[in-house]
């Protein structure tokens, strides 16, 4: 018993310690990187020129003792919006956060930082898109009396944002929520905050037309 409470705490600490030590890129060039794999997949999707999506049993075989995804991408639930497809990249490529309206909580942002301290991730890429239920039933003044109105609530702010805009009011309220989501990452403490200052992250936003299937990427790295 002695023994395997012995190995317990042994291997309890190895987690510790690899939850303490960020594990991450060196610069802010491995994100240039990222983004041009994304913008490059988006095209091959649009193209329906896809290449990452052919032999689904020798991807899942080489992921199975690990993943390195070079990208977190924080989107919204709609079933329209599958982030492995629509950027054409394979299983163990994006690490991926969903939830209506892409907004954040703590436990996304945790999730985040798992992303990126642990599995490696130099780019968080925020993607909004049109059409938005959440962003649209924001805008309307829609109430429930359930957990759905947390969503809207969290979406007020880039409501507000936009208040006094007579054309393209839902895009521009959708790409102000991107940006609002984009502002809490980026002022996240103290995992997020501190890598970004250290420039050794990058945070963007993006809008993804439905129709088109083109991403509109809102920011670029510096």
């Amino acid at each position: 018993m002695k023994r395997f409470f012995t190995k317990l705490s042994f291997n309890l600490s190895l987690v510790s310690i690899a939850f303490s030590v960020p594990i991450f890129a060196a610069d802010v060039a491995s994100s240039k990187t990222a983004l041009n794999k994304l913008i490059d997949g988006n095209q091959r999707y649009m193209n329906s020129t896809t290449v990452c999506h052919e032999d689904w049993s020798a991807k899942r075989l080489a992921q199975i003792q690990g993943q390195k995804p070079f990208a977190v991408i924080v989107t919204c639930s709609d079933s329209r919006v599958p982030p492995e497809i629509i950027f054409d990249q394979a299983l163990g490529d994006l690490f991926v956060i969903r939830v209506a309206g892409n907004v954040v909580d703590d436990f996304a942002i945790g999730s985040i930082e798992y992303g990126v301290t642990i599995l490696g991730a130099d780019t968080i890429l925020v993607l909004g898109h049109s059409n938005c239920g959440a962003v649209d039933g924001t805008l309307k003044g829609l109430k429930f009396d359930n957990h759905i109105q947390e969503v809207l609530n969290a979406i007020q702010p880039a409501v507000e944002d936009i208040k006094g805009t007579s054309e393209n009011v839902l895009e521009k309220a959708i790409k102000a929520n991107v940006r609002h989501v984009e502002d809490k990452l980026k002022r996240s403490k103290p995992v997020l905050s501190k890598l970004l200052e250290q420039r050794k992250l990058t945070i963007l936003g993006a809008y993804y037309d439905l129709a088109s299937g083109k991403v509109e990427f809102l920011d670029k790295p510096d």
